[in-house]
């Protein structure tokens, strides 16, 4: 009989939030994969791998809406000034000016999805 792996304590737990952000530029993103590899690329090159990997950044795919150029990124509650600074660093992908503006960040994500219908 297979034992059963105890689950983690909430008070061990990482703590997470969730920053919705949104691109503005004059075409738009294509799709949500160009998305992530934008946030990826400059989290990365921000914090370098090790911080990029300690930071937990998750871009939510079935949060990402398509028309409004709007999404929604799960990080650890200590990196979120971080990923916004990594954002706000971005200028452009594939020579089209871009900006990647921080709309809020919450614990819950049914109040982040708040940001993302205003």
């Amino acid at each position: 009989m297979a034992k059963r792996i105890k689950p983690v304590l909430p008070s061990l737990r990482e703590k997470k939030r969730y920053v919705v952000f949104e691109i503005i530029s004059k075409k738009g993103i294509n799709s949500f994969s160009e998305v992530s590899e934008i946030i990826w690329n400059s989290t990365k090159s921000f914090l370098g791998e090790i911080e990029t990997a300690k930071a937990g950044i998750w871009v939510l795919a079935e949060r990402w809406n398509q028309k409004k150029q709007r999404g929604m990124i799960k990080v650890n509650n200590k990196y979120v000034d971080k990923l916004k600074t990594s954002m706000a660093l971005v200028e452009n992908y594939k020579k089209q000016k871009i900006i990647l503006k921080s709309m809020g960040v919450s614990g819950i994500i049914k109040k982040a999805e708040k940001y993302i219908a205003m």
